[in-house]
């Protein structure tokens, strides 16, 4: 048996489902779509150190999927015991998407357009669920992933009151496509993302595509996980096969 149809069964018996035929694909943005997450957390970084705030680059990973004032927030309840202001969170937020944009141009990551055209091809809607709201990539989407995620399509920080790991980004992404959790597959590569995805009720995929370890994805509830993008796009035929064969 597969580890992509062992992983459906699985997913299945959990939620006590006699077929599983999902209808959308929901799918993260920065380190699943980009090979942009060194660049976020470098900015980030700078950032927070430029303003007296201790932080290591590598910690950023672990904060993928968060809103910018979250992770604003996050750090100042560290450092100093309370949240930023709303007029500090927004000049900070705003320095960080300069940064992020002086720094070199980010590359789609390896294997993403293969697995977007496949869950196309397979009859799947692609909607975007990302924690971002800065327009560096989000105006790259059309050029790169072409209609794939129109606008109406597309979850970011600016419509979300519960940024990841609350479930809301991926139950809003749901309610735009009108499906339910159990006909959803999530695509996330950060433990936070991963835990909204599990949280939905949807089908969670965990792509590792950074520092972060495939038992750390598992263990926020992951149903399947690959190693990189890569991989993925390379099973991907597997995986739509095994929605066949559990749907007979």
């Amino acid at each position: 048996m597969t580890k992509e149809k062992n992983a459906v069964l699985n997913y299945m018996s959990k939620h006590g489902l006699k077929r599983f035929a999902p209808k959308a694909a929901l799918v993260d943005m920065d380190g699943t779509l980009y090979d942009s997450m060194p660049n976020h957390a470098k900015a980030w970084h700078d950032l927070m150190t430029g303003i007296g705030i201790e932080c290591s680059v590598d910690e950023f990973f672990l904060y993928e999927g968060r809103t910018g004032v979250s992770t604003i927030n996050m750090l100042f309840n560290r450092a100093y015991g309370h949240d930023a202001t709303p007029e500090q969170a927004a000049d900070l937020y705003h320095h960080k998407t300069e940064l992020f944009a002086q720094l070199p141009s980010v590359h789609v990551m390896p294997g993403a357009p293969e697995m977007i055209k496949g869950l196309r091809d397979a009859g799947l809607e692609t909607v975007l669920v990302t924690g971002s709201g800065q327009n560096t990539l989000l105006n790259r989407l059309d050029t790169d992933f072409p209609d794939a995620f129109p606008v109406d399509r597309r979850v970011t920080s600016r419509d979300v009151k519960h940024g990841k790991p609350h479930p809301e980004p991926f139950l809003l992404a749901m309610e735009k496509v009108k499906v339910a959790p159990v006909e959803s597959i999530a695509i996330d590569n950060a433990p936070i993302g991963v835990k909204a995805g599990a949280a939905s009720g949807a089908f969670t995929i965990g792509v590792v595509t950074g520092p972060i370890p495939e038992n750390v994805l598992k263990d926020v509830g992951a149903d399947l996980i690959y190693s990189s993008m890569e991989e993925m796009s390379e099973n991907l035929p597997a995986l739509i096969e095994s929605f066949k064969c559990n749907n007979q």
